[in-house]
């Protein structure tokens, strides 16, 4: 077979962005005017490259009609400056031990620095991000998330819609950081994962994306093969009592749960280590990652 030319080679090449771009169709049309709450955090934050992919994700998903709203932690960064402070960082039951010096650091870093970065590399890639925490328009009123012992670590206890309503409607990116405070003006630290479900829940959202550092829902965690592509309420809750999901993957589901509950119509735990894993998950058939319905009967 002689060999293909330069020519026949980018023909080819063109032809199959082409295909990929006529089979993304019925899911641009399904989505468009339709909200996307990502929770974004995981090496898909730390590896350069991947966080690159992301922007561009949540840029393109923009320009296509969809409406993304981003939200954040940025745990690294946050152990980074407390180490050059000299303040040693403390984890209890996982949850990151806050006291009021610490506190004052994870909303520095968080709303200062992490999410400054995100907006400005957003509106480079040619969206038009604005940055937001929990305190602007009283978009989350924090409590006490409740345990002893750790410090201002918060829940959420009242959402405010109007202001990442009015913004989204305005064709804005807004990016959300998990920091918010109580009726008082105490600041609080609170699990991204639960703010953007919360959001998510609030807006109404389509859809609320987890990207991870998993391939998603594993029934058996050493073996990737064994990933759940689908699943209903029912069956997540089953793995929890059954112990298939177990440890840090909890929380995700429960959050995941928790929002279709509240009316979210798909929730998705998938792996941000994956170049793209975004456009993979929501505009291709069969997906990379674990999407929780709210029946099996929901399309």
């Amino acid at each position: 077979m002689p060999n293909k030319s330069n020519h026949d080679l980018i023909r080819e090449a063109e032809a199959t962005r082409v295909q990929i771009l006529s089979e993304a169709l019925p899911y641009i049309q399904q989505f468009a005017g339709r909200t996307v709450v990502v929770k974004y955090g995981g090496a898909a934050m730390k590896d350069s490259s991947l966080k690159d992919k992301v922007i561009r994700d949540v840029v393109f998903l923009s320009c296509v009609g969809v409406r993304p709203v981003v939200v954040h932690g940025g745990g690294p960064e946050i152990n980074s400056w407390l180490d050059k402070l000299g303040i040693e960082p403390q984890f209890k039951d996982g949850l990151r031990v806050t006291d009021a010096p610490t506190m004052d650091v994870v909303e520095m870093v968080l709303v200062g620095r992490v999410n400054k970065e995100l907006v400005s590399l957003i509106n480079r890639a040619g969206g038009l991000a604005v940055g937001l925490c929990g305190k602007d328009g009283n978009l989350i009123k924090a409590r006490p998330e409740g345990r002893q012992g750790i410090g201002f670590v918060g829940e959420v206890s009242s959402v405010d819609i109007k202001l990442v309503d009015s913004l989204v409607k305005s064709g804005y990116i807004p990016v959300v950081s998990s920091v918010s405070a109580d009726e008082t003006g105490q600041a609080y630290n609170i699990n991204a994962d639960t703010v953007a479900g919360e959001i998510a829940a609030a807006l109404g959202a389509e859809k609320l994306i987890l990207l991870t550092d998993t391939p998603g829902i594993l029934q058996d965690y050493k073996d990737p093969s064994t990933l759940m592509a689908k699943l209903d309420i029912q069956q997540a809750r089953e793995l929890m009592a059954s112990g298939v999901v177990a440890g840090g993957m909890i929380p995700k589901v429960n959050c995941c749960v928790r929002s279709l509950a509240q009316g979210v119509r798909a929730a998705h735990i998938i792996d941000g280590r994956i170049p793209h894993a975004l456009l993979l998950e929501i505009f291709t058939n069969k997906g990379i990652g674990s999407m929780i319905v709210a029946s099996e009967f929901t399309t």
